[in-house]
């Protein structure tokens, strides 16, 4: 058997493409694009939660000096929304008002100050209705559902999702040992630093150009053209740099709808920059959820049943609610063989800012759960939680209860590193009262196998073209957020045609310019934008072999790409430098071009409803080791150390897969600690940073990252996702890291200090010899 080549750029550890020019200040973000006669675009909000509007007179506003446009929804009614089957959103409020925060008008004019004078112009009526600001009021009938036309029953269930395999009761009925827990968790939001921002300009020849910082431009491409009612080739959206987004800038939103409105109102350039309480308005972060869960297992530890079910607050969109309802159930079979399941799912409509996706979608609160109860039953069994998770991991190659079909899988080899590099068997229920350590497992998808509109066309799609200079032009509509896309895409390039990075030049996102990526959303890029490089590479390579064999005479079986030159490997001495080869190629035919694209992984899943859901080609696996020290008089937790190992198949790029790592557990750190979006009759009190309090660098603990490279044999390379999955065992891993340190369970997110205090008040009432106990140990 032949050896595999070694890689040059795989695998190594390679600075982001893009890193200097961020660290010098040079990026262009969309705020720094500035375009002659750029108007200021600024949307009057709705200061009730739900109501009628009964008049809107723009009138004044428009008569105010340096006052170019003013829209209303009278401009639009259009729906749209990012999920074709639930779309509920206009540009602004048609009718009535949902949320406080929502858009009523728009007004562009030459300065900011002349725009916030023009919103006090607008005259509005309104008449209040009944708002629903709790989940449980939301599942009760009303006479005014907040979107009438999607109501459930005359309630303001927005989606309800009911899945039983096997047989749950029978198998929990028989199961030795089981728990059920109660959870809930507060509703959080992503914290990106640079806030959402958008141009429009619709210009003398009729046609829009949109800049944004935004997840999903070919979503945005569709939806302006929709709400425009303009043909898409009539619209152009631009992606400049995105100062993060962690899923908060992955739908099409109404303020990039009423710049366009704007801008074909006065013809002139309309910048829209929120601050940061308009960030916190338009939110579509972490659902608030309310969770019961079931699990029972048998008298060996093997898991039998498992039930699910989740109440789910919406706020005023659907977003992406459809699938959020069914990610908090489907998400949670992972990493474990499991098999009877049940789950039972609602998202509700509220009169709360809308929820969306964040950052591992739809698993985090349920992946909490379950790993907390398994926590419980493996100490009522008198089971190490670690032997407990060992005696359940699926396998790799195999296939879910819910048929998912599952590739590479190296959970048990995550486990048993973090377990041995944080001496677990040595130090977990063994150290002093106030210390702890805890552990947290978990899976996730690497991109969606089904697109969201259903077609023919690739998810995803690369196009290269080599000219007489040689460098290597990539187009690729796959969205940079941070995350290392651009490098990652130009890596896969460089490794298949043997050059450095420094011939690559990575251009992304115009829709004039790209080809069409479905966006930087469910962990899907490196492994399907990846793909399509790798394909569009090869095919290129071919023509550089056969340039390399016409010159040289030899056979085209045995050339290799290498070192910048086409070598035939059975003898090294016979190679053509890459520019001689490209000239060649290129000789009596111009430019090299090649496209590659992703249409999708084999055909897969069940035909039950909803059987697409959650379904993807591969699915990155990961275990984290918590070690902290609790104040027991006031209850403050504060994380030491973090052993986390994950497997993504094959590290394309070491540093940015331990930046993912790192970023996640911080992210994760926060909602379990300290996040929360506090409302007050459907107000949000802490619509900024500093009292929505994101973890500090201070509290950041000490992070041992292990990469476990499985190597998927559909990934490029092996590679899949690395990007949201490494999330979602911190949060019960702190949970549990508590429980071992003072013996309290918190169900309720975050666990703050108050929180965990009180829960060790409780237990000196209720048992003080336990306390005593835990305290002399």
């Amino acid at each position: 058997m032949s050896k595999k080549r070694p890689h040059s750029i795989i695998g190594k550890r390679t600075p982001l493409i893009d890193g200097r020019a961020k660290s010098a200040g040079d990026t262009i973000y969309t705020d720094d694009i500035k375009l002659p006669g750029c108007l200021v675009g600024k949307i009057l909000r709705s200061p009730l939660p739900h109501a009628l509007i009964l008049e809107l007179d723009p009138s004044k506003a428009m008569a105010l000096p340096g006052v170019h446009a003013v829209v209303t929804g009278r401009e639009s009614n259009v729906k749209f929304g990012v999920l074709p089957i639930s779309r509920d959103e206009t540009a602004m409020a048609v009718e009535k008002v949902r949320y406080i925060g929502d858009c009523v008008a728009a007004v562009a004019a030459d300065d900011e100050e002349i725009a916030l004078q023009a919103l006090q112009e607008i005259s509005v009526v309104y008449e209040e209705l009944p708002a629903s600001l709790r989940m449980e009021d939301s599942l009760k009938k009303t006479d005014h559902p907040i979107h009438a036309e999607k109501s459930i029953r005359g309630t303001n269930i927005m989606k309800e999702v009911d899945q039983h395999f096997g047989d749950v009761p029978m198998a929990l009925e028989k199961a030795r040992w089981k728990r059920t827990g109660q959870f809930e968790f507060v509703g959080v939001t992503h914290g990106f630093t640079e806030p959402h921002a958008v141009i429009a300009y619709y210009d003398p020849d009729g046609r829009l150009t949109v800049w944004s910082a935004t997840q999903v431009p070919y979503y945005l491409h569709r939806a302006l053209a929709e709400v425009m009612e303009m043909p898409m080739h009539r619209v152009r959206v631009i992606k400049p740099a995105v100062g993060g987004a962690f899923g908060g800038k992955s739908d099409p939103f109404p303020h990039e709808m009423c710049a366009a409105l704007l801008s074909r109102q006065c013809r002139r350039p309309v910048k829209i920059l929120f601050d940061r309480e308009e960030v916190f308005l338009t939110n579509h972060g972490r659902h608030p959820t309310k969770q019961k869960v079931s699990i029972g297992v048998d008298s060996e530890g093997k898991i039998q049943a498992m039930d699910v079910e989740a109440l789910i607050d919406g706020g005023a969109w659907s977003s992406f609610g459809v699938v959020t309802t069914y990610y908090n159930g489907v998400l949670s079979i992972g990493p474990y063989e499991i098999p009877n399941f049940k789950y039972s799912g609602k998202r509700v409509y509220t009169n709360k800012a809308p929820c969306g996706a964040m950052r591992a979608h739809g698993a985090v609160n349920t992946r909490f759960a379950v790993e907390v109860i398994l926590d419980e039953i493996a100490h009522e069994m008198g089971m190490d939680p670690c032997e407990l998770r060992l005696r359940n991991f699926m396998p790799p190659n195999t296939t879910t209860i819910n048929e998912f079909r599952i590739t590479s899988n190296g959970v048990r080899e995550c486990l048993e590193k973090v377990m041995e590099a944080s001496r677990w068997k040595e130090r977990h229920g063994k150290l002093p009262y106030g210390e702890g350590m805890g552990l947290g497992c978990g899976f996730y998808i690497s991109g969606s196998a089904l697109p969201i509109h259903r077609s023919k066309m690739p998810q995803s799609t690369v196009h290269l073209k080599i000219d007489v200079d040689g460098g290597v032009t990539i187009h690729t509509g796959a969205s940079e957020i941070g995350q290392g896309s651009d490098t990652m895409v130009a890596q896969v390039v460089a490794e298949v045609l043997g050059l450095g990075l420094g011939w690559m030049r990575v251009y992304a996102v115009d829709s004039d310019l790209s080809p069409i990526d479905l966006g930087s959303y469910s962990s899907r890029v490196t492994f399907m934008n990846g793909n399509a490089a790798l394909q569009a590479a090869e095919k290129i390579r071919e023509e550089l072999v056969g340039a390399a064999s016409r010159l040289t005479g030899k056979p085209l079986k045995g050339f290799v790409c290498q070192d910048e030159s086409v070598v035939f490997a059975p003898d090294p001495e016979v190679s053509v430098p890459y520019l001689d080869a490209v000239r060649e190629a290129i000789a009596g035919s111009g430019a090299l071009i090649a496209k590659g694209s992703y249409l999708g992984p084999p055909p897969m899943g069940g035909k039950f409803k909803g059987a697409a859901a959650g379904l993807s080609p591969a699915y990155s696996f990961n275990a984290y080791i918590a070690h902290l020290n609790v104040d027991p008089d006031t209850g403050i937790v504060k994380v030491t150390k973090v052993w986390a190992a994950h497997d993504c198949g094959k590290a394309l790029n070491p540093i940015a897969v331990e930046g993912q790592i790192e970023g996640s557990i911080h992210m994760g750190l926060g909602q379990v600690l300290q996040e929360s979006m506090d409302y007050h009759r459907g107000i949000i009190l802490n619509p900024n940073l500093l009292d929505y309090r994101p973890l500090s660098s201070k509290q950041m603990p000490e992070v041992e990252v292990f990469i476990v490279e499985s190597d998927d044999p559909e990934g490029p390379f092996g590679a899949k996702e690395a990007g949201e999955g490494p999330l979602l065992p911190i949060l019960p891993a702190v949970a549990n890291a508590i429980y071992d340190a003072v013996g309290v369970r918190c169900n309720s997110l975050p666990i703050t200090p108050d929180k965990v205090h009180s829960a060790i008040e409780r237990m000196w009432k209720r048992d003080p010899s336990k306390v005593r106990a835990l305290s002399a140990s």
